[in-house]
């Protein structure tokens, strides 16, 4: 049976496991995350189908079944797995996607690497991921496609779908023209994305360069915009953009310019801060610190997440400050490097290379200033460090929107109301009101805002906590997923009339 709605993501919607010889599908261990809150909007549609990858030796004999059937508690919905080559998922993916586009994508000109792109297999495997979703889908179903990956996916779905009502929504940064225009296959990329009827984005800034692009290369009008809300403007902040584009037109055809920034599962890491396993780690942390401050870090190794720059921020505190050392600590989870990629290696090698000389410089018997964690932590235990920190420092150098400030907000009671020290830099600084904003590219603006988060008192840091949390909540998984569900029926009603909608109001 075809599907009203077809998502079209890279990774696949459960965790495969085996036990006892048998292929198992789990549903992902939290709640809280990307994949499941898309699998939210399956069970919103009469039928709903998932499309991603997974590795084959053999594309044409993979040993699994391509499509499956799945039942859990998002409903009954196909996942189609599209069979690629261990070669095809390291040339579009590590290669292409990580070391052609992504610096670009976050401004890292310097380290885009345009010599080893394998062009043909990038558009071979957008392809396959176009017919697999074309083969799943109803002819007027929506099809909603995911990330700078699958750039050329709406283009050729356009081809295969001509009636369906095709959204791509991009989860990272997306640069200007001077940045963006570095990349050879431009043109390709931007007439795809103009096949769609929507291309959303987390916040208007990136939203406008999307724009500003688009007229780059193509000459097209933008034909209307709004101001920004001011629940989505942060003042003084570098990412923020007072107006937001909505409508590009070119030759007679309009594709709609969508922002809508993703949102944590509020509630349940609230009340998973509130269990009382949760509880005791937290009371077991902050006996172990004393009268110790913790100030709490926690990203993918990534030379895009400032995790090198926190750590020199840090040697600096305890360098400018010797009245701190034995009082406070520096857990910086820094989820570990893909050793395959040579960039991402370098950077795990330099963040243990400044973990052991701060602590080889600083450290006693009885102190150690900084503990490095480089493994995925389970969210509850990491719900409990939130909830134990004084403060959390988020300071990516460039991050599409992150999550982990909002985890972190949402995490926290007024009792011990903590600080957010957050870059200008995430998108997210442009939903949180409350956070001491920083510039990771300023040592001057690290060290005070360290500074300012470590000597802050009850009452500041009680008002500031109201605030982030009301941003945190207004911006969270529920209100995104109801934006989202609600643009694709005024899609919908534009493109099919006023016919039955495909979507269900929810």
């Amino acid at each position: 049976m075809k599907s009203d709605l077809v998502i079209v993501y890279h990774r696949q919607p459960y965790e495969e496991v085996i036990e006892n010889g048998q292929v198992q599908y789990r549903e992902n261990s939290s709640p809280n995350g990307i994949v499941p809150t898309m699998k939210g909007f399956l069970g919103q549609a009469d039928r709903g189908a998932w499309v991603a990858w997974k590795e084959a030796e053999d594309t044409a004999n993979p040993g699994f079944e391509p499509v499956i059937e799945i039942s859990d508690s998002f409903g009954t919905y196909t996942v189609s797995r599209l069979p690629l080559t261990k070669e095809q998922v390291s040339s579009f993916y590590h290669v292409t996607s990580k070391e052609a586009f992504w610096p670009i994508l976050h401004g890292f000109k310097e380290r885009y690497n345009y010599d080893p792109v394998d062009w043909p297999t990038f558009r071979a495997v957008n392809w396959a991921f176009a017919e697999a979703a074309a083969e799943q889908a109803t002819d007027d179903a929506v099809i909603w496609v995911h990330d700078y990956n699958l750039w050329l996916v709406p283009g050729y779905l356009r081809q295969l779908k001509p009636n369906a009502t095709i959204c791509f929504f991009h989860h990272t940064p997306f640069p200007g023209p001077d940045m963006f225009n570095v990349l050879p296959w431009r043109e390709e990329i931007i007439n795809s994305l103009m096949t769609s009827d929507s291309v959303g984005f987390h916040i208007p800034r990136y939203a406008q360069n999307f724009a500003a692009v688009v007229r780059s290369i193509k000459g097209a009008r933008l034909v209307a915009e709004a101001e920004t809300p001011t629940t989505l403007s942060a003042t003084g902040v570098a990412l923020n953009d007072r107006r937001m584009p909505l409508m590009l037109e070119h030759m007679g055809a309009t594709t709609c310019v969508h922002t809508n920034p993703v949102g944590v599962n509020f509630d349940y890491i609230e009340e998973l801060a509130k269990k009382p396993e949760v509880a005791e780690r937290v009371r077991e942390i902050r006996e172990d610190l004393g009268e110790t401050q913790l100030v709490l870090s926690v990203s993918r190794t990534d030379y895009t997440k400032g995790n090198i720059e926190q750590l020199e921020a840090f040697e600096r505190l305890l360098t400018r400050r010797p009245d701190l050392r034995g009082k406070v600590r520096l857990m910086l989870v820094s989820v570990g490097a893909n050793r395959n990629m040579t960039a991402y290696a370098e950077v795990q090698d330099a963040i243990e290379g400044l973990v052991g000389r701060i602590n080889g410089s600083f450290g006693s018997f009885d102190w150690q200033p900084v503990t490095l964690v480089s493994k995925a932590i389970p969210l509850a235990q990491l719900v409990a460090y939130y909830r134990a920190a004084d403060v959390a420092s988020i300071t990516p150098l460039a991050d599409g929107l992150n999550l982990v400030a909002s985890e972190f907000c949402a995490a926290r009671d007024l009792t011990h109301p903590g600080a957010l020290v957050l870059s200008e830099f995430a998108g997210c600084s442009v939903l949180l009101d409350g956070a001491i904003p920083v510039n990771p590219f300023s040592h001057s603006s690290m060290d005070s805002a360290l500074d300012q988060a470590l000597a802050m008192g009850i009452e500041e840091a009680s008002a500031r906590m109201a605030a982030l949390r009301r941003s945190a909540r207004t911006w969270d998984i529920s209100a995104w997923t109801r934006s989202e569900m609600a643009h694709f029926r005024t899609l919908q009603r534009e493109r099919h009339g006023a016919g039955p909608e495909v979507v269900p109001a929810a």
